[in-house]
């Protein structure tokens, strides 16, 4: 009896470090991007962008290599798991809350269509490319590309991204800047850029906030392992935490922007954190896996199939025309309610 309370005592007292370790863990992502945005702020476009995915993909990298390295059963799919949560979330949970609550409170919305179709036009190509392709090519069995096709992948999605980059911050960078209405609505377009010494600052916690969380990831993931297989829940719902968690922030300041009637710059953080979730976290994770001989698969199942082509197809139209309604978002919403319930019932 004694020693079952002592197991019991122990098993009591690691829940709670790991707890603590995973609210640590949040709270080195959301410190992370926070820093990375004061030093966007200060380096302006097309860097400040750039500091911005660069340092959102360290984090998700981080988070599904640690995974994979652990040698459980089942984590070759964590990388598949979360590029595919990291679309659902966007396209229906993101853009979907954002004109759901923006139209309760401002009836209709506009943008410009012209840049949040070319960037869902990329993104459907970088889904495609990732979660498609290896289930139809012949070369090797299963939902699996063989190593040179799994590094033309990473290129290609490294190569789509480069061009969005170019296309939204030099060419044609007027199709994703707010109307001069949205510009008085929002009030940082105006803050003052942040100081040198706070940029310096901003730099160094920067970089200890993207070593934390790799840390954290690598020591967590036996546990968040254990946890699912505890529970007896599928395995994707890691793959869904990591897209979420790397997703919350700009997420969050999407719906914010929203709310104050600035659809475009919602869809801008929407998209773009999408883009680079996956154009930059692809090529980073198929050159560990070929070096390192990690096991990856990243095809679908048929059913997400369905799902993700339905939640393009109306984000096609949800977007084609500049302008949106309530209606729209609850639809996206229940697709996305929908992505969520097959996930944990499939």
């Amino acid at each position: 009896m004694t020693s079952t309370f002592f197991s019991f005592t122990h098993l009591l007292g690691q829940s709670w470090f790991i707890g603590l370790m995973a609210i640590v863990l949040i709270g080195a992502v959301l410190a992370a991007v926070h820093y990375a945005e004061v030093i966007a702020h200060k380096t302006g476009e097309p860097y400040g962008t750039l500091v911005l995915a660069i340092s959102v993909t360290i984090i998700e990298v981080a988070l599904i290599v640690s995974m994979m390295l652990s040698g459980q059963a089942g984590s070759e799919f964590i990388a598949r798991d979360a590029i595919f949560a990291t679309v659902m979330i966007v396209i229906n949970g993101v853009i979907g809350l954002c004109i759901f609550m923006g139209g309760l409170k401002h009836y209709e919305m506009s943008f410009r269509n012209e840049g949040t179709n070319s960037a869902l036009a990329v993104l459907t190509a970088l889904a495609t490319f990732i979660l498609v392709l290896p289930l139809v090519t012949v070369s090797s069995p299963g939902p699996d590309f063989t190593e040179s096709q799994l590094a033309f992948a990473g290129i290609a999605s490294f190569a789509l991204y480069g061009a969005f980059i170019f296309f939204q911050t030099v060419s044609h960078r007027d199709y994703y800047l707010p109307s001069v209405e949205e510009q008085k609505l929002d009030s940082s377009i105006h803050a003052e850029k942040p100081s040198n010494l706070k940029t310096a600052v901003s730099c160094v916690l920067l970089l200890i906030s993207l070593i934390a969380v790799v840390g954290l990831a690598k020591a967590l993931s036996p546990a968040i392992e254990a946890g699912v297989n505890a529970v007896g829940a599928p395995k994707t719902i890691v793959g869904i935490a990591i897209a979420f968690l790397v997703l919350l922030p700009e997420g969050y300041a999407a719906v914010r922007a929203a709310r104050a009637n600035r659809l475009q710059s919602s869809l801008n953080l929407a998209l773009g954190s999408g883009l680079a979730s996956i154009g930059l976290s692809i090529p980073v994770v198929a050159a560990i896996a070929i070096y390192f001989d990690l096991p990856l698969s990243l095809g679908i199942s048929q059913l997400n199939m369905v799902l993700m082509y339905v939640s393009l197809f109306i984000g096609a139209l949800t977007l084609a025309i500049g302008r949106t309604t309530l209606l729209q978002g609850i639809v996206h919403l229940i697709i996305f309610f929908a992505y969520l319930f097959l996930s944990l019932v499939p």
